[in-house]
């Protein structure tokens, strides 16, 4: 569907099922360079279990309009208005990388709008190398194949998917191709800049669960760890083998810790 959020036409994805309010809602909010479709599977599932999924594209990523948000801090705002916007008082708000530090933040603004966090391959601080920086910022291809080869583990670099012809770490190289120039560059710099995580983290309230992988070199485990240490009573997965696109490379794992 395609909502108006603070001005800007948003497509959001409601995992096949028409989205309903006056169901318990969940937001997937996707990392840097991609968009919704990472969802895909996660988002179907829960929309055919009686819950309201809004899987949107962030401002100037997929199928929405606007320039890309520059902070962290501009998309909890955001991802608040999305809520307004679609009618939900409340939701469980679950976010990817770039995403899971939108959620956070979102939480420790808006205690009363989130009822539950699941952060996947999270970090706080979220440092990103200045090579791959500078990559970003030159729209060189090179930024797109570091993510690609850091951000799989070594079975999704052979292959692996549990989908008969999907080939992940060229399904994750064209999906980062289709960004538009500038939006890789400013995501990634949104996570370099982002400071406020471990503050944030201090604040929630509700229940969390924390999804790390633990071959993730962007960022590593430990770095997510050290984010849910901060966060009072969050339970930690780690997906042993997995890279950073666990929602592929593990989706029906990572589904599993989604529902405890």
């Amino acid at each position: 569907m395609r909502l108006s959020v603070g001005g800007i036409e948003t497509f959001v994805a409601t995992g096949g099922c028409a989205f309903d309010p006056a169901l318990p809602t969940v937001v997937f909010l996707h990392g840097a360079g991609l968009d919704h479709s990472v969802w895909a599977l996660l988002a179907r599932a829960f929309a055919h279990r009686g819950l309201g999924v809004l899987a949107p594209d962030l401002p100037g990523h997929g199928r929405s309009a606007g320039a890309a948000l520059t902070s962290i801090a501009a998309m909890a705002e955001w991802t608040a208005a999305l809520l307004g916007t679609a009618g939900a008082r409340q939701a469980r708000l679950v976010g990817h990388s770039m995403g899971s530090l939108a959620a956070l933040e979102t939480a420790a603004r808006y205690p009363d709008r989130v009822v539950a966090l699941a952060l996947i391959a999270t970090a706080a601080p979220m440092r990103v190398s200045e090579e791959l920086l500078t990559a970003a910022r030159d729209n060189d291809h090179a930024a797109i194949d570091m993510i690609a080869l850091w951000g799989n583990g070594y079975r999704a670099s052979l292959g692996g998917s549990l989908m008969p012809g999907v080939w992940m770490l060229g399904g994750a190289e064209r999906l980062l191709e289709k960004a538009a120039p500038g939006v890789l560059f400013a995501d990634l710099s949104a996570c370099n800049t982002y400071r406020d995580g471990l503050a944030a983290a201090a604040k929630i309230i509700v229940p969390t669960i924390v999804i790390l992988g633990g071959r993730d070199l962007m960022p590593p485990a430990t770095s997510g760890r050290t984010l849910a240490a901060a966060i009072p009573a969050a339970q930690v997965t780690v997906l042993e083998g997995a890279g950073h696109m666990l929602m592929s490379e593990r989706p029906e794992q990572v589904l599993a810790a989604l529902r405890m």
